[in-house]
């Protein structure tokens, strides 16, 4: 059942280690750790993606600053209590971890696969440039009765195809990792620059239960 339900999230990435590691939670005595990894794209722009790491995986008090990595995890959420209400918190969780010499241009180095349930009504939309949008909201399931909650966006004729899914619709995706800056407003004159992350789709599917 366990293997199974693992089959359901899969994340590769490959990148390089930009950050310190820095304490997040501690489970049955297990304690975990969050670092950056700089990941590049295809296009010469960048993604920042935090990972999530086992101190039993990792010696985590090492400095692994400008060293590649190439890591087999997951990508979940959890809901962390702010501003009065909840922020959905997103980090690749790590299961492998190699370290790597350097990346090659052509080596994929950012993938996931994702089975899950439409949790959210699509949300189908245009830029003022014509390219049309839509929002998913994935809900993929985890062994003991748990559920990651992961931000999907699709593109072109994948958002037209998207825009129609109905909530509770099992549904494939397949993409990639991708971080985004914008400003949050605090108060009237006062902004906050943030960072969200989702999955850029690149192919998708509805599954038959």
């Amino acid at each position: 059942m366990t293997d199974k339900v693992m089959e359901n999230n899969q994340v590769v990435i490959m990148g390089e280690i930009v950050s310190d590691f820095a304490f997040s939670h501690e489970i049955f005595g297990e304690g975990f750790y969050m670092v950056d990894v700089r990941v590049e794209r295809l296009s010469d722009s960048i993604d920042i993606i935090p990972l999530m790491v086992s101190e039993r995986l990792l010696d985590v008090n090492g400095d692994y600053k400008g060293m590649y990595i190439a890591v087999n995890g997951q990508f979940r959420s959890y809901n962390r209590h702010e501003e009065r209400k909840n922020k959905l918190v997103l980090s690749v969780f790590a299961r492998e971890i190699d370290f790597v010499d350097e990346i090659g241009e052509s080596t994929k180095s950012n993938q996931i696969y994702l089975d899950g349930y439409i949790c959210k009504e699509p949300v189908y939309r245009k830029t003022p440039l014509g390219r049309e949008i839509a929002d998913l909201l994935l809900a993929v399931n985890r062994p003991y009765g748990k559920s990651d909650y992961i931000p999907c966006i699709c593109w072109g004729r994948n958002a037209r195809f998207a825009s129609n899914f109905e909530v509770g619709a099992r549904c494939a995706v397949w993409g990639r990792i991708q971080s985004r800056e914008y400003m949050k407003k605090i108060s009237d004159d006062q902004l906050e620059k943030r960072v969200a992350y989702e999955v850029s789709v690149s192919k998708l599917e509805l599954v038959e239960d």
